[in-house]
């Protein structure tokens, strides 16, 4: 019989250390939780644990001294450490120490479950003792359904066919149970507002208001006063007093998008916000109390700009609790198709085909604009399309050049072409997903079907 696995996890900030907790129990494994050195070094004294996941960052000790306590006391158990990214020598230092493994953050909550299941001892395993492994990653598949059955629910219309979608959401169900700051990665127009909704409409949160804000779309003398409000006469024009974002968005959800664009003299204010709950209106000298969940996007590579100086590292940490990476629309295919019958039937106000050519058209594309790019040009094709069916002549013509011209640009997946890749989605659409008739609609066997698409699921490592 297989026991089941139980997991020390030593984290001293509350929501992050609640998060990983709701997480691996969700995985199956049970939990022991310490907020500091001295919590962990109790619990070792009085109870058994088959693996150890600790923080660098603690308040009472250094993550790094407490593992060699750890190698002391446990030296047989596996402890995986977390550590910041600019902390990478510190997690060789600790693998040398003894770690099993170390996790830079921001964490990716599919990458822990990977690296908890290779480190833990074989003795071990997730689940109620004896439960096979198959049945339990049936057990998580029916979960993650369930996660997302629940996210459609909230958000009517919400596309997400494709596997790197579905991970996405997956992970933002588990995040939005809690408070911790959330970073949205990913390129212009991709949905990142979107899943910032869906936290927002997921979360204890979702009986407030979720008050959005662009960095970039503000003037930079007036962004201070717009994020933290003004007293009447603080400054020239601020006839009246203002509240501002932060106390709009009191006891809810506050999204800053395109996060990268905030000045930097602004940034200490934020972290100042963020760790002690208290703004300073502009023109005030008293701090004001606030209740906010923050979640922040961005398209640019914030780790990038933490070291080209344009971005506060301590801040950086502070907003990523948890990324969450949209995939731009080319490493999604699958969604392509369902998003633009959404869009058709949103801007037509009823049911629009597309003909398999237009179809072919849409999947050939890259779709550098990704979602909003898509939604546009569906837009510009029903004011074109004058029945029910829209064809390649109604879309721009980028859209459906790569279709006509046969062209082959590079494949995001490097083992199918484009228009293959379009062409066997196009067919799996049009069958209801039925492999065996797609296969025959293409004129392939269904052994070579199956082939490409695990082909198109499971692309190679770049070079």
């Amino acid at each position: 019989m297989i026991a089941q696995a139980k997991i020390l996890l030593v984290e001293d900030e509350p929501a992050q250390r609640r998060l990983l907790a709701d997480f691996l129990q969700s995985l199956g494994y049970q939990v022991a939780e310490a907020a500091s050195a001295a919590q962990a070094l109790e619990f070792l004294r009085t109870g058994a644990v088959d693996l150890i996941l600790l923080d660098v960052r603690l308040p009472d000790q250094n993550g790094l001294e407490l593992l060699e306590r750890l190698r002391q006391e446990v030296p047989d158990r596996p402890v995986v450490v977390i550590t910041a990214y600019a902390d990478l020598r510190q997690a060789v230092w600790a693998i040398k120490q003894g770690a099993t493994d170390y996790l830079a953050k921001p964490l990716d909550l599919d990458e822990l479950a990977a690296v908890l299941s290779d480190a833990l001892p074989q003795a071990c395993s997730v689940g109620p003792p004896g439960e096979s492994p198959t049945g339990l990653l049936a057990e998580r598949e029916k979960s993650s359904e369930a996660a997302i059955d629940r996210l459609k629910k909230l958000m009517p219309g919400l596309v997400c066919q494709s596997a790197a979608m579905r991970r996405v959401l997956e992970t933002a169900a588990v995040v939005a149970a809690s408070d911790v700051p959330v970073l949205i990665t990913g390129p212009t127009g991709s949905g990142k507002e979107v899943i910032a909704q869906l936290i927002h409409r997921a979360s204890p949160r979702s009986h407030a208001p979720l008050v959005a804000a662009n960095c970039a779309g503000l003037p930079e003398s007036l962004l201070e006063s717009e994020l933290f409000g003004h007293v009447r006469g603080a400054f020239t024009g601020a006839d009246q007093t203002r509240a501002g974002l932060f106390r709009a968005a009191s006891g809810g959800t506050l999204f800053l998008d395109e996060i990268g664009e905030l000045p930097l003299h602004l940034q200490p204010k934020l972290l100042r916000a963020l760790e002690t709950r208290q703004i300073t209106p502009v023109g005030s000298d008293r701090p004001v109390e606030v209740d906010i969940r923050l979640v922040a996007a961005t398209n640019r590579n914030l780790a990038e700009e933490v070291q080209a100086g344009r971005f506060r590292e301590d801040l950086y940490y502070r907003l990523n609790g948890i990324e969450l990476a949209v995939p731009p629309l080319v490493e999604r295919p699958e969604d392509i198709l369902p998003l633009a019958r959404q869009f058709a039937q949103e801007f037509a106000g009823a049911t629009v085909r597309f003909s398999p050519q237009a179809a072919q058209g849409l999947l050939a594309y890259g779709w550098p604009g990704n979602v909003r790019q898509l939604r546009n040009a569906v837009q510009r094709a029903c004011l074109l399309c004058r029945g029910d069916v829209i064809l390649p002549e109604h879309l721009p013509p980028q859209a459906t050049a790569l279709a006509q011209t046969g062209a082959q640009p590079p494949s995001p997946t490097g083992r199918l072409s484009q228009l293959e890749r379009a062409a066997i989605l196009a067919a799996l659409e049009e069958c209801g997903g039925n492999r065996t008739q797609a296969a025959k609609k293409l004129g392939i066997s269904r052994r070579t079907l199956i082939y490409k698409l695990r082909a198109l699921e499971n692309p190679p490592p770049p070079p």
